[in-house]
């Protein structure tokens, strides 16, 4: 799956795409992450990407010129030069990264990995000239109902929750499959364990360690259910208790 970056601060990625399993993902070519600089796509001597908001008001505002062209020839497979990346490349899914956005939630993750190729859209100061959006009508996404300095995190978000969906990329299949808010599983993951069996007088529940798998199972599935009844009810307000998980 490849992912493009539209940013201002590209040196932003550096650290995020040089470790852990991004890193390893990349290097085993089942992730492919490019970084554009919308600044390049600027004109004039000082290279301005914004300015003063019609209307008044506070910051500035992303101008549409260097972004729709930056976002056009990304698509198209060409650097600011005009120079053309490979011949046959997939048109992506753009996405603008706006707290205007529709939520991200799991199954937004889900559509999202069936694209081959995402092209994340940053914004930052006071956000995007609204002619951006008419003229290049991007899937809005939002990470939460919150305000970041920019798009660069929220980004960062996107990679992170579809390429745990791309097969190869974690070690065990399983792992995206039993984590909470995975397809088909509304509720909160149950409480995991490790070494030691005892720590500062907490012990591990004595059914993890019976070799019962159909009991720990069960154990597993009424743990998760009262997690989430506890803390996140709403998940819980269309669903009918699972056998097993009434208290």
């Amino acid at each position: 799956m490849r992912f493009d970056v539209l940013t201002l601060f590209p040196d932003i990625f550096s650290g995020y795409i040089g470790e852990s399993l991004l890193k390893l993902a990349i290097e085993r070519k089942l992730v492919d992450v490019r970084l554009h600089n919308i600044r390049d796509w600027a004109e004039g001597r000082h290279k301005h990407v914004d300015d003063r908001p019609f209307g008044g008001g506070p910051g500035m505002v992303l101008m549409p010129k260097p972004v729709v062209d930056c976002v056009e020839a990304v698509q198209a497979g060409r650097d600011a030069a005009g120079n053309a990346e490979r011949e046959g490349l997939e048109s992506g899914h753009l996405v603008m990264l706006s707290p205007q956005g529709r939520p991200l939630r799991q199954d937004t993750v889900e559509e999202l990995a069936t694209h081959r190729r995402l092209l994340l859209l940053c914004g930052r100061y006071e956000g995007f000239d609204e002619r951006i959006k008419q003229i290049l009508r991007p899937d809005e996404i939002s990470v939460g109902d919150f305000i970041l300095n920019g798009g660069e995190v929220a980004a960062m978000v996107v990679i992170d929750a579809c390429m745990r969906l791309i097969p190869g990329v974690l070690g065990d299949e399983r792992s995206s499959v039993d984590d909470s808010f995975s397809s088909g599983n509304r509720m909160l993951e149950f409480p995991q364990y490790t070494r030691p069996r005892e720590f500062r007088g907490l012990e591990v529940p004595e059914i993890l360690l019976s070799g019962n798998h159909e009991a720990i199972a069960e154990w597993r599935k009424r743990q998760s259910y009262r997690r989430t009844k506890d803390r996140r009810a709403d998940l819980l307000a269309d669903e009918t208790p699972q056998s097993g998980c009434e208290e």
